[in-house]
């Protein structure tokens, strides 16, 4: 694989994911090698697009072969960072950290979770898919002794901002944030994905209306 080039489009980057999942899919029907056209075809982009985004590491298709699937998805997962084995902790036990907390794929992508914390004494000392989870009074002492890489946010959005400042002050290096506040300008150092929802709700509904109009 070649070096990756400098600066590399967020556009770019946030498209990775998806290529990676369509590599596993092939690499677990067997599949051993796929053109850029038959890659295209199968997650409805242009060809071009295709080798556009993977030039930008270094390109990994050889002309008249196509890509190797297996190298391919392991090269991209090793740019995703997800060979690193990430520590993980969830922030908030109510049904959304609970459905993140029993998410089966999250060690087959290189995170492992580690930690529970919630105030609600009704969840405290509960157990969720094997992990007990702890009053947010201990997250200091857990955090010395194992020192966390992501943080999932799943809070009301009134105390997101105090929770994430607290979490950068203790050495986290990246959250996912579900709690509906955008935290990039209230959090510095740390790195921040805001997921909102119901923002993919609302391009769902727009789609859907778009269809009812083309169809009258």
């Amino acid at each position: 694989m070649g070096e990756m080039k400098k600066d590399v489009s967020l556009v770019v980057i946030r498209r990775l994911p998806r290529y990676y999942r369509y590599l596993t899919e092939l690499k677990e029907s067997g599949i051993v090698r796929i053109s850029s056209k038959a890659l295209a075809e199968k997650m409805q982009v242009t060809a071009s697009q295709i080798r556009q985004d993977l030039n930008c590491f270094g390109g990994f298709g050889q002309q008249g072969y196509g890509y190797n699937v297996s190298q391919l998805q392991a090269a991209i997962g090793d740019i995703l960072g997800l060979n690193e084995n990430h520590t993980t902790i969830i922030i908030g036990a109510g049904n959304l950290g609970r459905a993140i907390a029993n998410y089966g794929s999250f060690e087959k992508r290189g995170y492992r979770l580690i930690g529970i914390f919630d105030i609600n004494p009704d969840v405290v000392g509960k157990v969720i898919n094997g992990i007990t989870v702890s009053h947010m009074d201990t997250i200091d002492e857990f955090f010395q002794k194992q020192k966390p890489d992501i943080a999932i946010l799943t809070i009301p959005k009134n105390v997101a901002v105090e929770v994430a400042q607290k979490l950068a002050s203790l050495g986290i290096r990246g959250i996912w944030n579900f709690s509906n506040m955008d935290l990039h300008m209230a959090v510095e150092g740390v790195e921040i994905e805001n997921v909102h929802l119901s923002d993919s709700l609302m391009t769902l509904s727009y789609k859907i209306g778009k269809r009812k109009g083309e169809n009258k």
